[in-house]
This record gives structure tokens, sequence and C-alpha cells, in this order.
């Protein structure tokens, strides 16, 4: 395991931020975790970062403990927060060279590195441009380069896309698929949870500082299901196929979605060919009639539904 947490806990006074988290990453392996605010993955991305103290439990970074080895682990990984400051009156140039010289690069070799790491976040053409003149979307990208100057095995990236308009997110999106296919092993928290389910091998879900819910996307997308998630399209009498479908018993949260109409069906697959034949037989015109892909907001609405009660 290249990330790993055993009965990791963080208590802020009376406040338990994060309670026995028990977490396993594998290398190369793009990890999504999934929460609202205060759930505790800021927390526990500061302790995997060294940057805060667990108050019980051990974690792991690279076979490091992140507390009796943190400047191996410091070495191992790149953290970048939800929003950092930038320094005034330095260049994109000036920025990643300060951070080398930090991480002990020699100076010959910097330039050569810092070229390369402006050119893989598409930043080449601002590298005499000031950090702070620079755009929300490229400072963060500038961000992910400073990651970067020192090589770490794993990236640690907290929010990445907040604040981030639909452009930016998709550069920033691809950025990190590239990071992927160089084997980095990556931690990335986020709200826009459509962008995990297509980044991430593996999700983990956090509610009131408990992981409630970990695995592949798959798994944690049908975790505990006792339906499937379904999607029709229609050439013709989609009006027809909405009243047959909202008639069915085993029918619900009919709604349209993306040209078509999209339900859940807690019924048997003889069902399921059944109500596929009673629309052929009332004329709808079926184009797709199947599982739809599970959509994020609901896998997590349904995972920590009863959570905070």
């Amino acid at each position: 395991m290249v990330i790993e947490t055993v009965h990791l806990s963080k208590q802020y006074g009376n406040l338990q931020a994060l309670t026995d988290l028990n977490l396993s990453i594998d290398a190369g392996k793009v990890f999504g975790f999934i929460g609202p605010n205060g759930a505790g993955k800021s927390t526990t991305m500061l302790i995997l970062s060294t940057l805060l103290e667990q108050s019980d439990g051990d974690a792991y970074v690279c076979g490091y403990n992140v507390r009796k080895d943190p400047v191996s682990v410091r070495q191992s990984l790149g953290y970048m927060p939800d929003f950092f400051g930038v320094y005034d009156n330095l260049t994109a140039v000036e920025y990643l060279e300060f951070y080398a010289g930090a991480f002990k690069i020699p100076a010959p070799k910097r330039r050569a590195l810092v070229a390369d790491l402006l050119e893989l976040v598409n930043l080449s053409h601002k590298a005499d441009a000031f950090v702070d003149s620079l755009s929300r979307g490229m400072q963060q990208r500038l961000g992910l380069a400073r990651c970067l100057v020192h090589d770490p095995a794993v990236l640690i990236l907290d929010e990445p896309a907040s604040g981030l308009d639909p452009r930016a997110r998709i550069e920033l999106r691809e950025i990190i698929k590239q990071l992927r296919e160089m084997g980095k092993t990556i931690l990335i928290s986020s709200h826009i949870l459509p962008e995990l389910a297509e980044l991430c091998d593996d999700i983990g879900v956090i509610e009131q500082g408990r992981l409630i819910a970990c695995g592949s996307v798959h798994e944690v997308s049908n975790r505990d299901r006792e339906m499937s998630v379904m999607q029709l399209r229609a050439l013709s009498n989609q009006n027809t196929a909405a009243l047959i479908l909202d008639n069915h018993s085993a029918v619900s949260n009919l709604e349209e979605y993306m040209g078509g109409l999209r339900f859940y069906f807690s019924g048997t697959e003889r069902q399921k060919a059944d109500l596929l034949q009673e629309l052929i037989n009332a004329q709808v015109a079926v184009v797709y009639f199947g599982d739809a892909k599970a959509n994020l907001e609901d896998v997590f609405l349904s995972i920590t539904e009863g959570v905070g009660g």
C-alpha cells in the first residue's frame, strides 16, 4: 500500500473530526474522497501530509510513518491545498525555481525542470508572467506543478477544482489523467462528484469523520442497492412510455434525463423484460432500454441517508 491509515483519529477539543479511519490505496491508483464540508477529508489529507498530528492511530505514505519519519514522507508526496497564497512580484518560473531550491534540486537542473513542469501543466506561454496576474485556473495548474518539483510518488489534492470555471476544470482533469498515466498515486477530494467518477479508480465516502463506504466506483454505486438505475430513450411516444413507467409497481424516481427517461427499477429480470415488451406493444419506438451509469450524487445521498440523525 502506498497510502495507509490504521485506526486514525483526530480530536479538536470536544470535536471528534476523524474517527477510526482505516484506508488503503494501492500504487498508481486515483482515489476520490467524497464528503461534505467538515466531514474529515481535509483533516485526513493534512495528517498524511505531516501538517497536522493525529490524536490516535497511525498513517503511512510509501511505507514511512507520518509521525515518526515526516521528512521522508514530505520527500515522497506533493500536497496541494484547496486554496494557497501566491508570492507577489514573482514570475511563474521564479515561483517554481524557489520551490525547486527548497527541495535542494541543484541549480543547473532547475531551469530544464521548470520548463518541463510548465509544459506539463500547459503554462509555458506564461513562464514570465507574474503569479498574482494569472487566472484562478492557471494558479491552480501552477500549484500542481509546484507539487511535482521533487517528482513525488504520491499527490494529495484537496478540492483542486474549487472555484474553477468549466474550461479550467476540464484542463485540470486532463492533467490529472496524464499524471495517472505517469504512475502517480493520487488522493483527490472534490464536491464535483461526476468528475470523480470519471477520474478515480476507487472512491471513499466520509461523513462526520467516519468512512462509511469504500471501493471501486461500481462497488460503491451498487452498495446495498435492491434496485437498479435504468434509462430509456425513444424516437417517438416518449410521453406514452412515461405513463407506462409511472404506473408500474417496480418503477420509482422517474425523471427526464439527457433527452430520455431515468428511473429506479426494483423488479426481477423477468419483470424488466415484460416491461420492455409492454412499451413496444404500446408503439413506443425504444432505442435504448437498460442500466444507466450511476450518478454519484444519488449514491452519496443514498449512502449517507440517516447518518447525521
